[in-house]
């Protein structure tokens, strides 16, 4: 008489959708929401591009007015390739990868400071110049210390209230990779890297007194560093603070941002017929293209950009709270802070919140190795999507749905029943 209930609540339980199932439907929604948005901010980012580079294109590269648009393209396709293999393999093997690729992008930033084949521009020397392209190594070193850090901080989860523990690879590795980039004269990717670093220590658990000693010191570091430098004090008193006071230089390129948004309107100017990129906006096809878009297209098209933004950074918070495993979360809000941080710091520039610090829009601005990176980003969050669905993608037996009948649930518990 007492195996009946207890068969009427299994019965019940059983009608349950399938964790399995919804666990992986999930993943695809992530999964897809964060390559849709991600291909079509780089598609966007190819008109762009063509339309804010022609001028300036045309008139430094005999006339060729598709140069900075032939260029993007190529990187365009190697960016995607490499977000296909990256989504193709395990998420697991960027922990091993990390110190290669840290040490590779430490070596090659060296080089990017001190050898004859570095590209210098407006007095910071990140560039390398290699024939048909131009590589600039601390965009891998941004990826190589997000896993580095996961790695890290994955193996010592357990002794996370032990500063030492923190200090000790973490510290010295942080230092040497934010210091190389200071020395090629790049605040801004100094910032990211160490935002980045600070963002995943507090989603990893450290103890927010621990937080806030690094952060204060981060600050401190940061203030000595600006102030210690005449452009890096010009471009925070003059070019930020105060433009107007130096409308002709230093505060230049703020003032015709701000134009070039103002004069959008709500539906833009039209696509190509921005006034700003005939020379009157520096660098309008690289880091303040979000100004020639929201002079051509408006406060529409500006806020459809911030629509896509939004969606892949919802999509890529998703899959982390999902993720498999505490290296593969910590990985993939690596990288979402990472991309975040990057798109915030570009976006206060040209909207003047924030200083002027040389950091490209993601996906959109002209650069090689920062889409491509930005690209194999994308597939390392998908690789961590990938994950919750690849078991059922590949056949695992997957748990039953489908309702019993009162005479298999009573058989099935006068089983156990006999089992015990």
């Amino acid at each position: 008489m007492a195996e009946r209930p207890i068969a009427e609540r299994r019965h019940l339980a059983l009608v349950e959708p399938a964790p399995a199932r919804s666990a992986a439907a999930i993943a695809r929604a992530d999964l897809w929401l964060l390559l849709t948005a991600a291909v079509l901010l780089t598609l966007f980012g190819l008109v762009m591009v063509l339309s804010a580079g022609s001028v300036s294109a045309a008139q430094g590269y005999g006339g060729n007015s598709f140069w900075y648009f032939q260029r993007q393209v190529m990187y365009a396709a190697g960016g995607l390739g490499a977000m296909l293999i990256a989504w193709r393999m395990s998420y697991r093997a960027w922990a091993a990868l990390a110190i290669p690729l840290l040490v590779g992008s430490a070596l090659l930033m060296m080089l990017a400071v001190v050898h004859p084949s570095r590209s210098c521009l407006y007095g910071a020397c990140r560039w390398i110049d290699l024939g048909p392209i131009t590589l600039q190594p601390s965009e891998f070193a941004k990826l190589g210390l997000v896993a580095f850090t996961a790695a890290v901080l994955t193996r010592k989860r357990r002794h996370l209230h032990d500063p030492m523990h923190l200090v000790i690879p973490l510290a010295p590795v942080v230092v040497v990779i934010a210091g190389l980039v200071l020395l090629q004269q790049d605040l801004g990717t100094t910032v990211i890297i160490c935002g980045t670093v600070f963002l995943l220590m507090f989603v990893a658990g450290v103890r927010m007194r621990y937080l806030a000693v690094s952060g204060l010191a981060g600050l401190l570091v940061g203030g000595v560093m600006i102030f210690s430098e005449p452009y890096r004090r010009s471009r925070l008193l003059g070019s930020w603070l105060n433009a107007e006071a130096d409308p002709l230089d230093s505060g230049l390129q703020l003032i015709q941002s701000l134009v070039a948004i103002g004069s959008g309107g709500f539906t833009g100017v039209g696509l190509g017929g921005s006034r700003a990129k005939w020379d009157f906006l520096p660098n309008a096809h690289s880091d303040f293209i979000f100004a020639v878009i929201g002079e051509e297209l408006g406060i529409v098209g500006a806020t459809g950009v911030l629509i896509a933004f939004a969606l892949l950074l919802y999509a890529g918070v998703r899959i982390a709270i999902h993720a498999k495993d505490a290296f593969g979360r910590l990985l993939a809000a690596g990288i979402v802070s990472w991309l975040g941080l990057q798109t915030i710091i570009n976006l206060g520039a040209v909207t003047g919140v924030l200083p002027i610090t040389g950091v490209p829009l993601p996906f959109l601005s002209f650069g090689g190795s920062a889409l491509v990176v930005t690209l194999l980003g994308v597939g390392v969050l998908a690789s961590v999507a990938w994950a919750r669905v690849r078991p059922l993608a590949r056949g695992t037996p997957r748990p039953s749905s489908h309702v019993l009948t009162p005479r298999s649930t009573a058989a099935a518990a006068t089983s156990r029943g006999a089992d015990r």
